[in-house]
């Protein structure tokens, strides 16, 4: 463009030297007419240039525009009805309420046949939406862990999910979840935010606008090592968070201020669409280097995180001489792991010095206490104690009732096992005496205890809560050939 105008310019100072004009004095009536033009085109385009008037798209490239997208996220959430023509949608959320995505595959036939029957990974996070803030987006994350010990930004509410496999979630990725879908088959994922717009405003005394977020989605293919590393689609929305109701109250605002505008001005803005389509974006910087470790699971019936290492739990005690990286170990056997961030530079001493109000007041009331008491090593007291002995032999049996009688003259010598009851309960008493006479429950088809005069009383729930179990107990167990099975008698 700039080539044109110095090609014309050339052009109309040489017709105006032919016509004996003087453009310097301005004597030219159309040589002043076409410097105003030129000057006029000219600032006209550096004012264009600035980026309040470029429309930039993600730094896709041109070709992208009108191609057709493999797939396409649906967040099932109204848009607002205040927002400009041609700039991007904003979407109001409820803080911790479930917001449905679909997931819908918009292949053409034969456009990606490689994940045909297949399965693919979508990696589903909450961003911020303004550029100084993603520069201390660590920073934000860690100060809001702080304030909220044990919360996470980002859930996935598994039970209302349909076709989500694998669901994943890392403990210290708090505004990341992933999960596995096949596209040839229906797949909505519902998910929930937890954080509001404001709790990120630099001043916070009341009245202030909240910082809007981005809900990006990124999805992976299989590679040949059968990693998910190969990216196939980004896409992304703008969106706030309010405190519960919060939403629903902004939305009606916004409408009610649309409708007192006048039907020219109403025509500068976008119209409420029932759903949120997100938009193609480059993929988030991070996901190059996809972690395929194996990261902590959801549990579907309880939407609860398990332990990221598959550690077997750990009954000992934190020593003081424990090194960080042991410290970090032992949190996670005892299912700690949303706190090992917290506790990364805390060795076994500085862990056992914390005191009851600070673990409660870093960890919350109930990870607090839980953590507390760990760190103190207190067991929890079982309700009853019972010492039973296995000899089963009549002259046994005989030789120990005299010693209970204070007869001691027997040299027998009488081995007693300690059994602990938490619960209480026939079934109960039927394992722990199971496994002490190393046979399986159902071989023991039915406990008897020896009652007044010598009777056998049948054990069950009412008779273990109303009778006084003696706390040194005689155990005999006969056993049917013919059916296998066991009679057990407490003396």
């Amino acid at each position: 463009m700039a080539w044109a105008l110095k090609r014309y310019l050339v052009c109309s100072e040489t017709s105006c030297l032919k016509c004996n004009c003087i453009i310097k004095k301005n004597k030219s009536k159309n040589c002043a007419i076409f410097f105003t033009l030129f000057f006029l085109v000219l600032f006209c385009s550096d004012v264009l240039a600035l980026p309040i008037f470029k429309q930039e798209e993600s730094n896709l490239p041109p070709e992208s525009e009108n191609k057709i997208l493999p797939f396409q996220y649906v967040l099932c959430a109204a848009t607002s009805p205040a927002v400009k023509l041609h700039d991007e949608t904003l979407t109001y959320l409820n803080q911790g309420q479930s917001y449905e995505i679909r997931m819908l595959d918009n292949r053409k036939m034969g456009e990606l046949p490689e994940i045909d029957g297949k399965m693919v990974k979508s990696i589903i996070r909450v961003v911020f939406h303004d550029r100084r803030l993603q520069y201390t987006e660590h920073q934000q994350l860690e100060g809001w862990r702080w304030n909220r010990p044990g919360d996470r930004i980002l859930d996935l509410d598994i039970p209302m999910s349909v076709g989500v496999v694998d669901p994943r979630a890392n403990p210290t990725q708090l505004n990341t979840v992933e999960f596995l879908w096949d596209p040839s088959k229906r797949t909505s994922v519902f998910i929930q935010v937890h954080c509001i717009s404001t709790e990120f405003t630099m001043r916070k005394h009341g009245g202030e606008k909240g910082v809007p977020f981005r809900i990006q989605i990124d999805t992976f293919k299989e590679n040949e090592a059968g990693e998910y590393t190969e990216h196939l689609h980004s896409a992304s929305c703008q969106f706030k968070v309010f405190k519960p109701k919060g939403a629903d109250r902004k939305q009606k605002t916004d409408r009610e201020k649309m409708e007192k505008r006048a039907p020219q001005e109403k025509e500068k803005y976008q119209p409420s669409y029932e759903t949120t389509i997100l938009t193609e974006c480059s993929p988030w910087p991070e996901i190059t280097y996809v972690n395929n470790s194996p990261s902590p699971s959801f549990n579907s019936s309880h939407n609860s995180l398990f332990c990221p290492f598959s550690l077997p739990p750990n009954k000992q005690n934190l020593l003081p001489t424990a090194t960080p990286q042991e410290a970090q170990q032992w949190l996670h056997r005892n299912r700690f792991s949303p706190f090992c961030r917290l506790f990364s530079n805390f060795s076994g001493a500085d862990l056992l010095k914390l005191t009851r109000e600070d673990v409660i007041q870093i960890c919350g009331p109930a990870d607090g206490i839980r953590l507390f008491n760990a760190l103190k090593g207190r067991v929890v007291r079982p309700r009853l104690t019972i010492y039973v002995c296995q000899e089963s032999q009549q002259q046994t049996r005989e030789q120990h009732q005299k010693h209970e009688n204070g007869d001691g003259s027997s040299n027998t010598f009488f081995v007693y096992h300690a059994i602990y009851l938490d619960e209480l309960t026939a079934v109960e008493l039927t394992e722990k005496l199971a496994q002490l006479f190393s046979i399986s429950p159902r071989q023991i088809s039915q406990i008897f205890k020896q009652g007044p005069t010598g009777i056998h009383v049948l054990v069950s729930d009412e008779v273990r809560a109303s009778t006084v179990f003696k706390t040194v107990l005689w155990s005999s167990l006969k056993t049917c050939q013919q059916t296998r099975q066991s009679r057990l008698l407490l003396v």
